[in-house]
């Protein structure tokens, strides 16, 4: 009986090897697709302004559903609260920035808006590369905030699906391929 089991596994130890290489890729592939939080901090001057980049990756529905013409609304959020060990923290900032990608097929650009100010690009990884970067983003003063007090600052971004067109919005809901939610990127800061 133990001769059927040993000769068993041996011949099936390569197709094993297999399946567990596939499953082992089948992870990363789906790790790949998403938003994640790369750095977060603060640099001073005499305000405080806010640096981070996150990693932005679309999955195949995504890229689509940009490519026939559906924009995709981005939600940055920023909070900064104060650590009080006698009370509930104090919240200091709740913040938020949303960014615009679109594509237009006429000119093949990708187009990344936001506010009032747009650049275009002539490729999606151009585009999610700058939209990924948050450079020198004044959230506040340097008065506002007291010396040698323990601050925590807490980040993410989203796709914002409530600002797709309403038949993606149903999509939307029921398949997580429309999710893209990187979870709360936290750091102490103390100033």
């Amino acid at each position: 009986m133990t001769g059927f089991f040993m000769r068993f596994s041996k011949k099936n130890e390569y197709k094993l090897l297999l399946l567990f290489l596939t499953a082992l890729l089948t992870c990363f592939s789906v790790q790949a697709e998403g938003i994640r939080v790369k750095s977060a901090e603060f640099s001073v001057n005499d305000d405080y302004r806010l640096n981070a980049y996150f990693e932005i990756h679309l999955n195949p529905t995504l890229d689509e559903a940009l490519k026939k013409g559906v924009p995709l609304n981005f939600l940055t959020e920023f909070e900064l609260t104060r650590v009080r060990w006698y009370w509930l923290d104090e919240k200091i900032i709740d913040a938020s920035w949303h960014t615009k990608l679109s594509y237009n097929a006429l000119t093949q650009q990708y187009r990344l808006n936001s506010g009032t100010l747009y650049q275009n690009f002539d490729n999606l990884s151009d585009a999610v590369s700058v939209m990924g970067s948050l450079l020198h983003r004044q959230v506040i003063n340097k008065s506002a905030l007291k010396k040698g007090a323990d601050y925590v600052g807490r980040l993410r971004m989203s796709l914002d699906i409530s600002l797709l067109p309403k038949p993606f919005q149903i999509d939307a809901l029921a398949s997580n391929e429309w999710n893209l939610d990187t979870n709360w990127f936290q750091w102490d800061f103390v100033p």
